[in-house]
This record gives structure tokens, sequence and C-alpha cells, in this order.
């Protein structure tokens, strides 16, 4: 559990400027910030958000200063000012990351390599799984591209902790000055919306230069049935692996169309997941009384003294038994997910990489040591995903395919009353080896039902039917039928 759910910490004394400053905060890279919104010391991107926004504030920039500043107090809309978040996270991809790699657009090069590994990905996922495909299209994207693609999902995540913010802005006034406040309150919600937006925009951004699909979360970030990698991320994330190209565009294929698979053929999942989300939302409290200082000492001249505020750790979880539950079904639904992908593309890359071994530990070694897509994760809910329940749930995973084979393994995705919990990710075997319900007599006895109601059916229409026609024959199964019924 993040202590601080937004991963504010304290702002530097002094944003850097120049190159040099950028080479020292940086702006993603394999040893990411630990926040990944940039805000902490040292953190990648550590200047202070509105100076990243209004540019060096040299006079010839005032202009587009006040002007950016105009836009931001008159903002009206949601908890999250998107249209802002959606500018900074395209400035950010535009800046490039912290190695110097700059956003470059697919060529048909690199859009027929990315196509033909899906494909091939497929085809070998069908060996493992009982899941059919689920992406009816492939796509390679740049950066600029993902971040587009992946807002309106980022929108259901962020927006249910953001509009806790903006409720509790409008409460920490006294009841009594609220309708005498209506100006300066409306100011505050805009200013609300921009923080927020300048930092998911922030954290969007430099995610992008390090994802290398749509599904690095665990969550379905783009649309529905639409596979996607990035080529030039996948070749940072190669770089200095000591493996061909192909073979880690390939396996990285592999997690990209299992999560699709998953996500297309369980249809309550989705929700699932994001209803989970919401509901810790729930559970996330405004710390008031900092909130109320930060109201009361507010200087509208002086907009960066929220942003500020916002940095200290104002929001965190309610320790109810409502909040652990929400927290553990959220934390258990991500490791299984994750945890079936995992043991799903071992089983289909072994065979045919040489690589896939070495590929596996880099990629679970990313998420222990808290890689970007984990971290953004947790700074925006507040929640870490424990690598060791993705571990357990790998090889729980595993251990079911060879008890249960394909179909009895994904056979539980059905329903979420069916899946492990978290008590059965701690002893795995004893999950494996619990006697299974039987449905097939359940099954056989709706389906009886199910027939005889479509028999009844047809009879009485057959009966209507004998009716008009003058009747049948007593002796026949309709003629009864029909002279009972008369």
């Amino acid at each position: 559990m993040s202590d601080t759910p937004f991963g504010f910490g304290l702002p530097p004394e002094e944003p850097e400027d120049g190159d040099d400053g950028k080479q020292k905060g940086g702006h993603g890279g394999s040893q990411g910030p630990a926040n990944p919104f940039g805000f902490g010391a040292g953190g990648g991107g550590g200047e202070n958000p509105f100076a990243a926004m209004f540019g060096s504030l040299n006079p010839s920039d005032l202009g587009a200063a006040f002007q950016q500043l105009g836009q931001m107090l008159s903002y009206e809309g949601g908890p999250v000012n998107w249209d802002m978040a959606k500018d900074i996270a395209r400035q950010t991809v535009a800046r490039g990351t912290a190695d110097g790699t700059k956003d470059a657009s697919v060529g048909p090069a690199e859009r027929a390599a990315v196509q033909e590994a899906l494909r091939l990905a497929d085809l070998w996922l069908d060996g493992v799984t009982s899941l059919p495909s689920g992406s009816g299209s492939a796509v390679a994207w740049s950066r600029a591209e993902w971040v587009e693609a992946t807002l309106p999902v980022w929108k259901d995540l962020v927006d249910p902790v953001a509009e806790r913010v903006g409720a509790a802005m409008g409460d920490v006034l006294p009841e009594e000055m609220q309708a005498m406040a209506g100006p300066l309150l409306g100011m505050m919600r805009s200013m609300g919306g921009a923080m927020f937006g300048t930092q998911i925009g922030q954290a969007v951004g430099v995610l992008a230069g390090e994802v290398v699909g749509s599904t690095d979360i665990g969550l379905p970030l783009g649309p529905v049935g639409k596979a996607a990698l990035l080529p030039i991320n996948i070749a940072a994330f190669g770089s200095g692996l000591g493996v061909p190209e192909d073979e880690v565009r390939l396996y990285l294929a592999l997690r990209e169309a299992a999560h699709q698979r998953l996500f297309s053929h369980v249809p309550w999942l989705r929700s699932h997941l994001f209803g989970a989300v919401e509901g810790y939302a729930r559970g996330i409290k405004v710390d008031t009384a900092k909130l109320e200082d930060a109201v009361g000492q507010l200087d509208p001249t002086h907009p960066e003294q929220l942003q500020e505020a916002l940095q200290q750790g104002m929001f965190q979880p309610e320790d109810t038994p409502a909040q652990k539950a929400a927290l553990a079904r959220l934390e258990t639904a991500l490791a299984l997910v994750e945890g079936w992908v995992d043991a799903v593309v071992h089983a289909a890359a072994a065979p045919h990489l040489p690589s896939a071994d070495a590929l596996r530990e880099t990629l679970r070694r990313r998420r222990a040591s808290g890689g970007p897509a984990e971290q953004t994760f947790a700074t925006l809910i507040g929640l870490e995903l424990r690598p060791r329940r993705l571990r357990d749930a790998s090889r729980l995973w595993a251990s079911l395919t060879d008890a249960r084979g394909l179909d009895g393994r994904d056979g539980l995705w059905a329903h979420p009353d069916m899946l492990p919990t978290a008590e059965d990710l701690d002893d795995p075997d004893g999950f494996v080896h619990r006697e299974q319900l039987d449905f097939s007599e359940l099954d056989k006895m709706l389906g009886e039902a199910a027939g005889g109601e479509k028999d009844d059916k047809k009879d009485d229409k057959s009966d209507r039917k004998g009716d008009a026609d003058g009747g049948e024959s007593e002796e026949g199964g309709t003629g009864g039928k029909g002279e009972s019924g008369r």
C-alpha cells in the first residue's frame, strides 16, 4: 500500500532549467523515478508543473502563461481537466525519454513486424488455452498514439478518486460561507481539476515512454479487441538484454495477445476490475485539516500553493472493513489476471523461444523493482500489486493446468465466484486439489427443463393448430392434450 496514494512528494526548492536540468530530473527510463508523477525531489520531471506548463517565465512567455492560467481558472468540467492532461501528456512525449529517444511515427516495416508477431502469438496461444483469440485487429502505435488511445480508460480509473477530492474542497468551507464564496469555490474546483490534469498528464506522458502494449498494468487500457504494441519501446526494452529483437517482440506479443483473450472472452472481468477500482476509490478520504489550512492561506495570485498542498499527501484509504475488502478484491483480481497471463505465455513461449525463461524473469524483476506501469497505477489509486501475489497466482494457474487440463483451468473464469481467493493464493495446492463442484447434473436438469418448456410450447402450438383444423385423434399426443385443453 502506498503511504501517499497519489505519490505526492515535497517539491524541489527551485526548478531546474535547461538541458542539464532535464538530464538530472529525467522523464522516464528504465530506472524510473520512485514517484512516477515526478514531483518529488530527485524524481523525473521534478520541476514545478506550472514552470513546465508556462515555460521559463521570460517576458516573452508571460502572455502565454497568463493565457493558460486563464484557461485553467475558466475550466468548468469534471474533477479532472482532461484537455490539460492530454496536452501535457503530449508535451511530455514530445520531449522524449531520459536516454534521448524521441517519439516517431511507426513505419510500414515496423507495422508489418508487429502484425506478424501478434498473428504468430495467437497461433501459439491456441495450443495452451481454451480461450479463443480476442483481438480483431493488430496495431503498432507510437507513444503519442498510445496516449490518445488510452486516455478514455485513464479517465474511468482516475475520476472516482478525483471526485472525492473535488467534493472535499467544497466541504472544507463552513456551510454559511459556501453561498457567499461561490466564485472562490468555483475557482478552487477549477484549479483542482487543473492540478489533477497536470499530474495525470505528466504520469501518462512518462508512462508512454516505457509501456510496450495496451495491457501493461493488467487492465485493458486500449479499445476493445485491438491488440497493440509500441515498436520504439520494445526496442528500448530489449536493448542490452542480449536477446534478438524479434524474440523480444514475439514474447511481448504473446503477453498482449493473452491479455486480449482474457478480456474479450470473460465478459464480466472488465467491469469487475473497474468496479473494484471505483469501490476502493470510494474509501479514499481527504485530510480536511490540511485542506482547510491550504484553503485558508490560498493566494489567488499564487495558484501553485494549492499544488504544493496537494503534494503533502492529504489522501489516505480509510481503515474500515469495507475498504480492506475492496483492496483485497482488487489486489487478488489483478494478481489472477497477471498470473494467468504469465503461466499461459510461458507455456506458449518455452517450446519456441530460446530466451523465454530469461525474458520471463526480466519482466518479473521489472515488476518486483516497481516498474513504471506498476508505479503509475499505485500512484493513481494508492495500490501496489505485490509481486509475491503475481508469482503465487502464476504457480497456481500452472498447477491447475497439470491437475485439470486447459478446459478445467480456463473454465474457472466462467464466474468470479469460481476464481481462487486471496486465501487460495496462500495455499495454491489446497485449491488445486480441492474437490471440484460438479455442475454437470445441474446443467443437465436445467437443460431438460428448458427442453421441456420448448416441447410444451410446441405442443400448445400444435393444439391450437389442431383445434383450427377440427381436432386430432384422441389417441395422438396432441389430440389428447387438445381434448384436455378443451
